[in-house]
């Protein structure tokens, strides 16, 4: 009929190890698409599958902060320059977009509407489709069960208000899609969940549930201590850090709270033999750089840098910090282990005397 909006593109998608579900969602119009709950194992699997339908990735959306995965949030912005959505009760400070309660995030004509379903995490949120056909829940509500309730920030009382006021009031055919199933399931409908879920379900109390998931005797995730520090910074996961003490196996480096390796200005302009990479675009290169320094805009990065010596030293620079900073720990992750960001660019290298070259 006229008016009618196409469907939405859609696919649901599996890593293997810890059954986690991504979800690709793509507005067949525009072609822009939203990626839910990337992990860092499948990345090129979802990047080529992007290539593939001829999807431009606008976001990459995190139900929460995992502990049993390592997101490919921060690696996917690095590639293809989509922006990372994160709670802003989740703490982590390196996603470009932090969401509340009734956000709305746009792929093209369609959107997610976000509401907030803390309770597993603080920070946990669940993102409805604009005609509320589809929920992305998480470990908020699973196929029969719920996230547990044991750790970061577990509260069953909470997760259960979660859950009966925030998702049991959608539609009864509103299509439930979690975060994980561990027995081979991939979708429910709330109906579903509110007569048949074994914790939650069936007209089960509140005190009932928290009996239910105070019962439970879980071991933790397998990933945990490398899935939650790793997640807080979108994970992007450099060298490890040294509690703010110097690297010393190449140069002072020093890594920031964020991972990020530095080195300060004077240090570098005293050692002009290191290799110089900047990653500014054409017209602020033009405008003034540093002597000896190779222009390589950072969406070239990883072209360029493929053939390059993984043991050799690299020092990256841009205007301020912000973009060298993530092209260090872009290298890093592609295997470079003497990396270091110029501590504050070129403003920094300019403002100490420094000469530039127009």
């Amino acid at each position: 009929m006229p008016g009618e909006r196409p469907p939405i593109l859609f696919r649901q998608l599996i890593e293997a190890e810890t059954s986690t579900y991504t979800y690709l969602l793509a507005d067949p119009v525009s072609r822009e698409a939203l990626l839910i709950d990337p992990v860092r194992e499948t990345i090129e699997r979802d990047l080529e599958l992007l290539r593939e339908l001829g999807l431009e990735l606008v976001h990459t959306l995190e139900t929460h902060v995992h502990a049993d995965h390592v997101t490919a949030s921060g690696l996917l912005r690095e590639r293809v320059g989509s922006k990372s959505v994160v709670s802003a009760k989740g703490g982590a400070p390196c996603a470009d977009v932090l969401v509340v309660e009734g956000d709305k995030l746009y792929f093209g004509d369609r959107w997610l509407e976000v509401r907030e379903t803390p309770g597993h995490t603080d920070g946990c949120v669940s993102y409805v489709l604009d005609d509320r056909s589809m929920v992305f829940t998480g470990d908020t509500l699973l196929i029969r069960g719920t996230g547990r309730t044991d750790f970061q920030q577990g509260d069953p009382r909470r997760l259960y208000s979660s859950i009966t006021t925030k998702l049991f009031t959608l539609p009864d055919e509103t299509r439930v899609y979690p975060g994980h199933d561990y027995r081979g399931l991939t979708s429910s409908t709330i109906g579903e969940e509110k007569a048949h879920n074994r914790r939650v379900g069936g007209g089960r109390g509140v005190d009932e549930f928290v009996e239910i998931m105070q019962s439970l005797r879980l071991a933790d995730p397998k990933k945990i201590a490398e899935a939650v520090p790793a997640n807080l910074a979108c994970g992007i996961v450099g060298m490890p850090r040294v509690d703010g003490e110097p690297e010393r196996d190449w140069a002072p480096v020093v890594r920031t709270e964020q991972g990020v390796p530095e080195l300060e200005v004077q240090w570098f302009a005293e050692h002009r033999d290191l290799r110089l990479v900047d990653v500014r675009e054409q017209q602020e290169w033009n405008e003034g750089h540093i002597e000896g320094a190779e222009l390589i805009p950072l969406a070239s990065l990883a072209n360029k840098s493929g053939e390059w010596p993984r043991d050799k030293p690299i020092t990256v620079v841009c205007r301020s910090g912000a973009r060298s900073g993530r092209a260090a720990q872009q290298l890093e992750n592609a295997g470079f282990t003497r990396v270091a960001s110029l501590r504050g660019g070129v403003l920094a290298w300019a403002s100490e005397g420094r000469k530039l070259v127009r």
